[in-house]
């Protein structure tokens, strides 16, 4: 059964202004790379039904936030969370990506998808936009595949190089969810320190310190790995960030590309036998744009290869 990519033109109509890191060719240099390739189907994003988001976020934040793009030019949501008038069904259709490839899984038309999606998700709170983001995307996914589908036991795992504060904050009080996280510490938006446990002790949060290395990365890792074996997730999320890669601008880890298979694969075999191989990857960051794309495909890779 094949890898889907879920995608749509909207996520390169999302304007952030000249200059701004998560800009759309971000998406455009990825799906170059995975339109070569034989061995994907293509699909689009599917609405979000409302009583999904308001698990997932206030209902005051989206009432606030379906009004807060702009006629024209661009808006700020925060410091670095830009907006403008096409962005509203990219944000939109980035959450709905998640909603079609968990209904193809459950369709039996796919086995694994991976949402080609822009902004990104993983700093959405539940009550306010930041970090490039505006709705925590795997939350979403989170709450659609207990609410819809009855699944038990969500594992999300963000390999993003920035802590993740907006997956835990929607997913902290849900005690069908476990989130994990591997980031770059001390460093932006703050938190994820092993004291961050959630509400159910469902977090498990990994800080590791600027000009951290391959090896030293997959030694941290193996926490991880033992966390997931021990919980047995019935379907796993990723929050695939790229951004750990050592050719990104915004941070300092030294990953190479072929790294983002081996965390891909190792996720893979140590849960596929609880998951029966159902994954939902969603794209978080990245912004070096050759190594995104790279890392990308190896991210897709690992997904093919490992069922």
């Amino acid at each position: 059964m094949k890898t889907a990519i879920i995608n749509s033109e909207s996520y390169e109509k999302h304007n952030t202004g000249d200059g701004h890191p998560e800009q759309s060719k971000r998406v455009i240099v990825i799906k170059e790379k995975l339109k070569k390739r034989k061995d994907l189907i293509w699909h689009k994003p599917s609405n979000v039904p409302e009583d999904i988001l308001s698990m997932t976020h206030s209902k005051k934040y989206i009432d606030n936030l379906k009004k807060s793009f702009p006629q024209k030019g661009l808006k700020f949501l925060d410091g670095d969370t830009v907006v403008s008038p096409e962005s509203k069904k990219a944000v939109f259709d980035a959450a709905g990506s998640t909603i079609r490839a968990i209904d193809g899984i459950e369709n039996k038309q796919f086995k694994k998808a991976f949402c080609l999606a822009r902004p990104p998700g993983h700093h959405a709170e539940r009550d306010r936009a930041m970090g490039f983001c505006c709705l925590s995307n795997a939350g979403i996914a989170t709450n659609y595949l207990i609410n819809k589908y009855k699944y038990k036991k969500i594992a999300c795992v963000d390999f993003d190089v920035h802590w993740g504060n907006g997956n835990y904050d929607v997913m902290r009080n849900n005690k069908n969810s476990l989130y994990i996280s591997t980031h770059q510490y001390p460093f932006y938006p703050g938190g994820g320190t092993d004291k961050d446990k959630g509400d159910f002790n469902n977090s498990l949060n990994i800080p590791l310190p600027a000009g951290t290395n391959s090896e030293q990365y997959f030694n941290a890792f193996a926490r991880v790995l033992d966390r997931l074996v021990e919980y047995k997730p019935d379907f796993l999320l990723f929050s695939a960030g790229f951004d750990a890669h050592k050719d990104d601008p915004l941070a300092q880890f030294q990953l190479s590309s072929k790294d983002f298979y081996e965390i891909t694969k190792r996720t893979l075999q140590a849960t596929n036998k609880f998951t029966g191989g159902k994954v939902v990857s969603i794209l978080e960051g990245g912004y070096d744009l050759n190594a995104l794309a790279e890392s990308a495909n190896e991210h897709v890779n690992a997904l093919i290869e490992f069922n």
